[in-house]
């Protein structure tokens, strides 16, 4: 990238290009002073602020004068980047028309595919698609575009994604899955379904967090519901606590008495020898604790 100082003419046109201006954009052009991909110190050229901006006319302008589709900024993002974030169909088939890659990364990793699945533009992730999109590329955390629409709840991007083959159980670095993310944010939809679509009910993160500890640890019931449905562990994970333990631990209620009514062990105890019951009590959740001492009274009078 050029760290020369913008010139009256560099700025003029970079002007007219978040302005939508053609007419003083192909003034400048005919003055003869200025470069198609003159950039400021962030490396951003006429294009991408065209192509950031809609200013499809403008766009199709340059790009007959010679710009350069594939210019990155310093972070790595190029036009077709923001044209994906802003949803700007027409603009994203200009860019690719004229031989813009459809997955160059930027400093993080993200392409593209990736922002237009952060911000829930179904239309442009389909145009990616169809046009070589990766949907197994991964960002520099080893986040995949479907792990991305999981964790934002954008239920029917994430459909289609599965439909075009994209790998449910697929994880992050940290062995966060997709089904892991929707279940600490609460995105019952999205849950439901991944593990329609073959998603590992149990698949922990590397500290051993299953998808149901993280549900009951933030009190998403709806998620707890459908996690146990499909056959979720309710007993003592890798991490050496319960789904039981984590919704005592932090007063979440109904999931503890959904989890109990399941058939989770009141009487199990964590790895420092501590039961549900008892935790909730030194949280200062004495209804929760006072529950589940009832129950478990109740269960041995049984017994």
């Amino acid at each position: 990238m050029s760290s020369k100082k913008e010139s009256p003419w560099d700025q003029q046109l970079h002007e007219a290009a978040i302005k939508g201006d053609l007419q003083q954009l192909r003034k400048v052009f005919e003055a003869g002073r200025v470069h198609v991909d003159c950039c400021d110190k962030e490396g951003t050229t006429p294009l991408i602020l065209a192509a950031a901006n809609n200013r499809l006319e403008c766009a199709k302008e340059l790009l007959k004068q010679g710009a350069d589709p594939n210019r990155q900024r310093t972070t790595g993002t190029y036009a077709l980047f923001f044209a994906a974030q802003g949803g700007f169909l027409e603009t994203v088939r200009e860019l690719l028309e004229h031989g813009c890659e459809v997955d160059l990364p930027s400093q993080d990793g993200g392409t593209p595919l990736f922002v237009a699945c952060q911000c829930n533009k179904l239309n442009i992730v389909q145009e990616l698609v169809e046009r070589g999109a990766d949907l197994h590329r991964t960002m520099k955390d080893g986040a995949t575009p479907l792990f991305i629409s999981a964790q934002n709840g954008h239920y029917n991007l994430l459909k289609y994604l599965i439909s075009k083959g994209a790998n449910v159980n697929q994880a992050r670095y940290d062995k966060a899955t997709a089904l892991w993310i929707a279940a600490q944010l609460g995105h019952a939809d999205i849950i439901q379904e991944l593990l329609g679509a073959g998603a590992e009910v149990d698949s922990a993160r590397q500290d051993g967090a299953t998808p149901l500890f993280k549900a009951s640890h933030k009190g998403h019931i709806d998620c707890v519901t459908e996690l146990i449905r499909h056959g979720a562990t309710l007993g003592l994970l890798e991490n050496g606590e319960s789904a039981l333990h984590a919704a005592a631990l932090f007063g979440h209620f109904k999931v503890v008495k959904e989890l109990v009514l399941q058939g989770a062990d009141i009487g199990l105890k964590n790895k420092e020898g501590v039961k549900p019951e008892e935790l909730a009590r030194e949280a200062g959740y004495d209804v929760i604790a006072e529950f589940l001492a009832k129950h478990q009274a109740s269960q041995q009078t049984t017994v």
